[in-house]
C-alpha cells in the first residue's frame, strides 16, 4: 500500500506551495522557480501513489464513485495549486481560484479520511 507516501507527499506538497508563494511574494523569483518545479515532482509522486490506492479500491470494489470523486477532486487540487502559482506570479487576481482550492481540499479531505476504507473516520 502506498496511503503513507500519498499522504507524506500532498503534506510536501502543501508546503512547498507555501514556501514558493512566501518567495514569489518578497520577490525572490529565483528560489520560488526552483521550490515550483519541485513541487512539480511531487506532484508526479502524487499522482503516482493516488493513482495506485485506486487501482487497490478498483480491485476491492470499495464506493468506486466515491473514489473517482476523490480522485479528480485531487487532480482539481493539484490545477488549483497551479493556477494560483502562476495567476499569482502575473499579477492577475487570484481570490475565485483560492476559493475553487478550498473546496476541492475540503472534498479531498472528507472524502479521504471521513469516508474511504484507508481513512481515518474522524466522522464515524
Amino acid at each position: 500500500m502506498t496511503t503513507h507516501l500519498h499522504i507524506t507527499s500532498w503534506v510536501l506538497a502543501f508546503i512547498l506551495f507555501g514556501l514558493a508563494l512566501m518567495f514569489k511574494k518578497q520577490g525572490k523569483d529565483k528560489p520560488a522557480k526552483i521550490l515550483q518545479m519541485i513541487l512539480r515532482l511531487d506532484y508526479l509522486l502524487i499522482l503516482y501513489s493516488g493513482g495506485d490506492l485506486i487501482a487497490y479500491y478498483f480491485q476491492q470494489s470499495y464506493m468506486l464513485g466515491e473514489v473517482i470523486v476523490k480522485g479528480l477532486a485531487g487532480i482539481w487540487v493539484i490545477a488549483a495549486m497551479e493556477m494560483i502559482a502562476v495567476k499569482y506570479s502575473k499579477g492577475k487576481p487570484v481570490l475565485g481560484v483560492w476559493v475553487q482550492f478550498a473546496i476541492a481540499v475540503l472534498i479531498v479531505l472528507v472524502l479521504g479520511f471521513g469516508r474511504l476504507p484507508f481513512g481515518l473516520h474522524f466522522m464515524s
